[in-house]
């Protein structure tokens, strides 16, 4: 005589899910119980999606990229921007920045944050001017894609 309960559906799937890694999100929706709440919170739970630079924003469209004072006169910062996307953003006064879509038009590589007044791509040398994303120096034959932004305060936004 069989004194085992037969294993529902529901458990069947959910050890297939936990047997092949899935992230640990997908794996609470099959928790019958619910949730403590001590797992990292997502934006919809309130909390943040980092990016670089303090902010702690998300880079969302109107949303903060980077604190002002994290993006130094002269010089700049690479942040994520929208859907992950990397914006460089380069500050050429005390209150004038400039942002650029922070791939590189040559092959696709991410430029490094500006210095020495000049976004530069790591991968094969291309430079550009950080006040209008133009080239100073190929293999790129064309500038960086400009991205809207302001000065709010003390942060530097989408507009």
């Amino acid at each position: 005589m069989n004194t085992e309960s037969p294993v529902g559906r529901r458990t069947a799937l959910c050890g297939i899910v936990v047997a092949l890694a899935v992230p640990s999100g997908l794996v609470t929706a099959c928790s019958s119980g619910s949730s403590t709440g001590t797992g990292p919170t997502t934006p919809a739970q309130g909390g943040s999606t980092p990016t670089s630079g303090s902010s702690g924003s998300t880079g969302s469209a109107g949303g903060a990229l980077v604190a002002l004072a994290d993006v130094p006169e002269g010089g700049g910062a690479v942040v994520d921007g929208p859907g992950g996307k990397k914006i460089v953003v380069a500050r050429v006064s005390a209150t004038e920045v400039k942002a650029f879509d922070a791939t590189c038009p040559h092959q696709g590589s991410i430029v490094a944050e500006p210095s020495g007044g000049t976004i530069t791509c790591p991968s094969h040398g291309s430079q550009f001017s950080p006040a209008d994303g133009s080239v100073k120096k190929g293999p790129a034959t064309s500038g960086l894609k400009a991205v809207a932004v302001k000065v709010e305060g003390d942060q530097v936004v989408l507009t």
